[in-house]
């Protein structure tokens, strides 16, 4: 296995709650979710966050309003709901309990 991969799985393991941190601010359209992400270097594509987008309203923690739009069609703007802010809230526990632990055992020297 090389690194690449590990890498990879673990920006696959992180990508619904850095969703959920950018909604948590603000309601966002899809693709200003890619910019935002790509902003933090985290890469998506279109093809990876829809159906992220399309599963974790399909588990009521995000919905979505139509806004219509000067430059085209109108576009779909994402939201938590009060299940989606409680799931971030967990999520960010969650963080900091395995940030703590990384922390600690980057600093644990073999005796």
């Amino acid at each position: 296995m090389s690194a690449d991969n590990v890498k990879s799985q673990m920006r696959k393991g992180i990508l619904e709650y850095c969703i959920l941190l950018i909604l948590s601010r603000e309601k966002a359209y899809a693709n200003d979710i890619i910019k935002l992400l790509q902003a933090a270097r985290l890469i998506v594509v279109e093809g990876t966050l829809y159906p992220l987008l399309m599963r974790l309203k399909n588990m009521n923690l995000l919905n979505y309003e139509w806004v219509e739009s000067t430059q085209g069609p109108p576009r779909k703007y994402y939201a938590l709901t009060k299940d989606g802010e409680n799931f971030l809230m967990e999520l960010g526990l969650a963080w900091t309990e395995i940030e703590d632990t990384i922390n600690h055992l980057k600093e644990f020297e073999i005796k």
